[in-house]
């Protein structure tokens, strides 16, 4: 009788045991099957936006870049003996060119025309440039050797690069930013370090600043790389990043 007992006390829990292992691994499958659909939603929704910047980047460049100018040519070529009036249109046409200057400025911003043609490196030199004497930090962009194209790895990247950029204007309080590329065999390396007065990270991700880390982790997250960021208050900012070329 304690024998017969005994293996059913086995039996069940074995049973047990198979049911549970059974629900944790559902659960498993269920949270990975759910990490790769949000994964795939939100990968969807960055090429959506970026294919949108492109067309309105492409809108604004080929057609109302062409219009303005045009539109400033003819008044331009009005002739009026009125000193008033010509000088309503001397107005008039440098607005449409302050309209113009804008434009290009928001048509680069929305699809930078030299990570097409140069590639990454000199695409965020080129926006460094852009951002003007006023701006009180130094920028430095090196590479420690080659570092290969990968089109749709680098829009990404520099759209990160962007972000921290404007990140460390915004908050850092910082006069030097570097920016640091390594090429090795499977894998592109980024270092990006400040001098600033740095911050809690951890506090930042709880408050409204991390909707910017936010969005670093998840353009990171879409190459399948990983981003660490190491800073502390008075110290200033790391940023490691780490992304697999394929």
């Amino acid at each position: 009788m304690e024998e017969r007992i005994f293996y059913i006390t086995v039996f069940l829990s074995s049973l047990l045991g198979v049911i549970i292992a059974f629900f944790i691994t559902s659960i498993i499958r269920y949270h990975r099957r759910y990490v790769r659909m949000q994964r795939e939603r939100i990968t969807a929704e960055v090429r959506l936006l970026e294919n949108e910047r492109k067309r309105i980047a492409g809108d604004l460049h080929d057609s109302l870049g062409p219009l303005l100018s045009s539109v400033k040519l003819k008044i331009s070529s009005v002739e009026v003996p009125d000193a008033e009036d010509r000088k309503v249109i001397q107005q008039s046409a440098k607005h449409i060119d302050e309209i113009i200057s804008s434009m290009r400025q928001i048509s680069y911003d929305l699809l930078p025309i030299a990570l097409e043609r140069k590639g990454l490196i000199e695409a965020v030199r080129d926006f460094v440039r852009h951002l003007g004497r006023e701006e009180q930090l130094e920028v430095s962009v090196y590479t420690m050797n080659d570092v290969n194209p990968h089109p749709e790895q680098d829009i990404h990247l520099y759209r990160i690069l962007q972000e921290i950029i404007h990140n460390t204007l915004k908050h850092a309080n910082a006069s030097r930013l570097d920016i640091g590329f390594r090429q090795e065999a499977n894998e592109l390396l980024l270092l990006v370090q400040d001098n600033g007065q740095g911050f809690s990270v951890e506090k930042a991700r709880e408050h409204s600043r991390g909707l910017g880390l936010k969005s670093l982790e998840t353009r990171t997250d879409i190459l399948k790389g990983s981003i660490h960021i190491r800073s502390a208050v008075g110290e200033g900012t790391r940023y490691y990043i780490r992304i697999p070329r394929t």
